[in-house]
């Protein structure tokens, strides 16, 4: 027995307008106080906000981009297991958009945050001065923006289509993300590699690795994935669609967490292992740059906390089905995602250790309640799930084998 409900012929799964109006207070109450910290930050410290701040943009950046790939691996593959929670997929989807307007901080600090706008420092290096044309600030902020806005385009198309069809249940709509999905896994990854290429790698210009935008796109793809397990979770202590999403689809969470967990350490140590075996000067830096002071126990401790202890955890099946398991495994893999990030952006600032400060929590409360905002949002007028979609009866009978 799959240990589910059956749904009610006359369940809408609109959710109600009096928990939608508490969640959006709540959301707006936490944007409005650390928009305001990020203010009084940006005037007393205003290096340290930008630095801060990238951390944050590059997290929840990150989780977007690992929804809009996972989504489109949904329609491409035709799966019916996730169908009962990809609104909720596609609603943290198109939190990805709001970057563009998360980013314009960014664009007033550059010169806090990246080194190559120091045009003398650049041009005095042989190594740098090819990278000029390259790393200017506004080609910099025109990329970024490019970047956005093809993100934005498939994104916007293929939650219309997704929503369209609650409305006409045709399959012409499931045909039409289908083909949007295809090239958009392109976008995905390729140009979400050149964003993590110019937002993360380029803090050191001279260092380059060529798997860095896959690793940075695990991360998300991992942190992506225990977001969505946190909120199914969030809705089921709430008393929320715990009659479509069963214990079945617990369990493929569960699954997803562990195996995304063994792709990021499979990138981590791809890129470790191409470093070391070259051992190339413009290389090893990013790795000499981690390893003084209070980064070296992080470096050194990084694969246990990102791999080992979660790997190992999750292993037997058992864990993977028990809802307290793989809401702390979600847990744990979104703080330690964030440790990581902080772990690429500060040594370069912070070369003694880490040096926590009031304004690393500030920003981030920031990006993720303007990015909850918009999740939010999507719940007032559209349906919790695709009802719409012709495999939803199968995704509601789904049974792990």
């Amino acid at each position: 027995m799959s240990g589910h409900t059956t749904p009610s012929r006359g369940e809408t799964y609109q959710m109600e307008m009096s928990r939608w109006t508490a969640g959006r207070n709540v959301l707006m109450l936490a944007s409005l106080i650390s928009i305001i910290a990020c203010v009084a930050g940006y005037i007393l410290e205003p290096e340290r906000f930008f630095r801060s701040y990238l951390v944050a943009f590059t997290f929840t950046s990150a989780i977007g981009l690992g929804a809009f790939f996972f989504v489109m691996v949904q329609y491409l593959t035709g799966s019916a297991w996730s169908v009962t929670m990809r609104r909720i997929m596609e609603n943290i989807m198109i939190t990805l958009p709001v970057g563009a307007i998360l980013f314009i901080p960014l664009v007033f600090g550059l010169k806090s945050v990246y080194s190559w706008t120091d045009i003398p420092m650049m041009q005095a290096s042989a190594a740098l001065k090819g990278k000029l044309g390259y790393l200017s600030e506004n080609f910099f902020v025109i990329r970024t923006y490019i970047y956005f806005a093809l993100w934005s385009i498939w994104i916007f198309s293929i939650y219309r289509n997704s929503t369209k069809q609650d409305g006409t249940h045709s399959i012409k709509q499931m045909h039409a993300n289908s083909a949007w999905s295809a090239p958009g896994l392109f976008l995905v990854v390729v140009v979400g590699s050149l964003g993590a290429f110019d937002w993360l790698m380029s803090l050191q210009p001279a260092w380059y690795s060529t798997i860095f935008g896959l690793y940075y796109l695990a991360g998300g793809a991992l942190s992506f994935m225990a977001v969505v397990t946190l909120i199914c979770l969030g809705f089921r202590k709430a008393g929320v669609l715990n009659n479509v999403i069963s214990p079945e689809h617990y369990h493929d969470l569960g699954k997803w967490l562990f195996a995304l967990t063994a792709f990021y350490t499979y990138m981590a140590f791809s890129q470790y292992l191409l470093i070391w075996y070259a051992n190339l000067p413009e290389e090893t830096i990013f790795y000499r740059t981690r390893l003084p002071g209070g980064w070296f126990w992080i470096s050194i401790l990084m694969p246990f906390l990102r791999f080992l202890i979660p790997f190992f955890v999750l292993l037997c099946r058992p864990a993977k089905r028990s809802l307290l398991v793989i809401g702390l495994v979600a847990a744990y893999s979104l703080v330690i995602e964030y440790v990581d990030l902080y772990w690429l952006v500060m040594p370069v600032y912070s070369p003694a250790g880490p040096q926590l400060h009031w304004l690393d929590f500030a920003t981030l409360s920031a990006t993720v309640s303007l990015c909850g905002m918009m999740f939010w949002s999507r719940f007032k007028k559209n349906k919790m799930i695709p009802v719409g979609d012709l495999r939803l009866e199968q995704s509601l009978h789904f049974e792990n084998a």
